[in-house]
């Protein structure tokens, strides 16, 4: 029987707790999660989507503010006598005494092709960048930033309109198997974890919030990427009538426009035209402030008698 503590936060990660909890030859003795946050309109404290699955499976729970500065869950772990430490988008730092407690690795799984990519925001740099595939690696957790040995990697293709939440939900759906064979083939010490490349090094930093304002100076492509590299979560905008406007679709343009960037163009069944670098944006669907996600169009039925602004 495999032994295995699971630490995890979001939606993203339920999938690989929820798999390697059903297996009949591993146990997975706790879940380790962030503490409960206020949410909604009425700032009512929830819990993880990893502690919902915990708790209604009987799984037991610990929720450190800092895992690094409670010895007394750090006891608790160590009475568990784990085999290995899954981590998978927990969002709190190890110490290497938490690190040394399992009594093979500390497994974590990470959403790029390291080397590529350490860091917070992976996915969505991914897909910002315009990059054509990312992946999937299990790799064994060093105090350094993602740049423990890698165990497996699994390489996944990016279509041009993927958006963050599609990419994050194929990962969702490939990890539990890539976390599985990882886990037996280090227990069977049938797989060695190698160490990363020198070369290719890149990190993924949290996305500024001055980076999700369009930047309309910028090329199409360049502007349809971020669109869907932060679609919703935080969502790119720009700003009508001194009103935020987000963007949740856009698609290349063809026109070539003298008009200033970030100017409409005009409009079509498909969405509506604003001018930028080398080219135009087609904007299909955005969310006005205060309103709800509406076609482009409607929201330009809206607004067309009016003074553009960027």
């Amino acid at each position: 029987m495999i032994r295995i503590v699971f630490f995890g936060t979001p939606q993203i990660a339920v999938k690989s707790l929820e798999y390697l909890n059903s297996l009949n030859d591993m146990e997975v003795l706790a879940v380790v999660t962030q503490p409960d946050k206020p949410a909604g309109r009425g700032n009512k404290l929830t819990m993880s989507p990893v502690k919902q699955f915990a708790i209604s499976n009987s799984i037991p729970v610990f929720q450190p503010k800092s895992i690094r500065k409670e010895p007394q869950i750090q006891e608790e772990l160590k009475n568990l006598n784990p085999d290995f430490f899954v981590t998978f988008a927990f969002g709190q730092i190890l110490s290497q005494e938490v690190l040394d407690i399992p009594r093979f690795y500390t497994i974590n799984l990470h959403a790029s092709l390291l080397p590529r990519y350490r860091g917070a925001n992976p996915i969505q740099r991914a897909i910002i960048n315009g990059d054509k595939e990312t992946g999937i690696c299990t790799m064994v957790t060093e105090l350094g930033l993602d740049c423990g040995d890698v165990c497996m990697k699994k390489t996944i293709e990016i279509p041009d309109d993927m958006t963050c939440e599609q990419l994050s939900n194929e990962i969702s759906e490939l990890s539990p198997k890539l976390l599985e064979e990882t886990l037996r083939g280090l227990y069977l010490k049938t797989l060695t974890p190698v160490p990363q490349s020198a070369e290719g090094v890149c990190m993924a930093n949290k996305v500024a919030k001055e980076e999700t304002l369009i930047d309309w100076a910028k090329t199409p492509l360049e502007i349809h990427n971020l669109v869907r590299g932060i679609y919703k979560s935080p969502g790119a905008y720009f700003i009508f009538n001194d009103k935020i406007i987000k963007v949740m679709e856009t698609a290349c343009g063809n026109s070539l426009s003298e008009e200033n960037y970030g100017e409409i163009i005009g409009a079509t069944k498909e969405g509506v035209e604003f001018a930028c670098k080398g080219g135009s944006v087609i904007v299909k669907k955005v969310k006005p402030e205060g309103k709800g996600e509406m076609p482009a169009r409607d929201w330009y039925n809206g607004i067309k008698n009016r003074v553009n602004k960027k």
